[in-house]
């Protein structure tokens, strides 16, 4: 029983190196594709404003977000354009861009950026994955405070879970539940924590670092959690096959 033990232990060890292995090939495959998303002000104090993180897709000048990440009116008296932030810390660069499509339901948003093409990663195909699936994440949580350094985290697929909750009181129902109350979809609810400034990123698996999914920290939390008095900060994703869906529909090659 002891040596049976002691083999199953060293499974475990061997098999969590093999995957911490593989998330370091991963994640220096997957950080020159993720990129920030914000606002650039030529004639500001402040010319940068880092909102959330993107990802690159397609041949290289779409940029996918979360449709929340850009829904700021930008004030045209300061010549604000939407602008992707490339590059690392100090050293990052502005390149402008300009919204091309958008999926308010699914909280989706595809830019386009001017210039040279950035390295693009692969999307998973339209299947969901399964519950218990290892994921990791890579963006820029609290980017605004920390800048530009791209920090990833892992975790699983904790579960496949409606956009909205039932209620007990229809006073509880905010006006965000409503709308989606008539079409429910499924995302993933994560055991990994995202923090403001990662919506948008890009959500891959472990061993592929392909696409999966795009973290959702706001959207889908308000609409499952309004009714409970103190949020509990899980975090969601939205499955690529709604994304998918929003390339086809502008011919955009995924």
């Amino acid at each position: 029983m002891k040596r049976l033990l002691q083999s199953l232990i060293l499974i475990g060890l061997l098999c969590s190196s093999i995957t911490y292995a593989n998330l370091v090939d991963t994640v220096s495959m997957v950080k020159p594709s993720v990129v920030g998303i914000g606002v650039y002000t030529p004639t500001g104090r402040q010319k940068n404003q880092l909102n959330g993180t993107g990802f690159v897709v397609g041949d290289g000048t779409y940029i996918v977000t979360n449709n929340h990440v850009i829904d700021a009116e930008l004030d045209d008296n300061l010549l604000q354009k939407l602008a992707v932030f490339t590059g690392k810390g100090p050293a990052a660069k502005v390149r402008l861009a300009t919204l091309v499509a958008t999926d308010e339901e699914h909280d989706l948003a595809i830019l386009k950026i001017e210039g040279k093409a950035l390295p693009a990663l692969t999307l998973a195909k339209n299947d969901f994955i399964k519950e218990g699936s290892s994921i990791a994440f890579t963006g820029f949580p609290i980017g605004a405070v920390l800048g530009l350094y791209p920090v990833t985290h892992r975790g699983i697929i904790a579960a496949v879970t409606p956009t909205i909750i039932p209620v007990d009181d229809s006073r509880q129902i905010s006006i965000a539940m409503l709308k989606r109350l008539r079409d429910p979809y499924l995302v993933y609810q994560l055991d990994a924590t995202a923090y403001p400034g990662n919506s948008g990123s890009a959500m891959y698996d472990v061993k592929t670092g392909e696409v999966v999914g795009v973290i959702n920290k706001v959207f889908v939390q308000q609409s499952k959690e309004t009714v409970i008095s103190k949020p509990s900060g899980i975090t969601y994703a939205i499955p690529v096959k709604y994304l998918h869906k929003l390339l086809k529909k502008h011919n955009i090659k995924s």
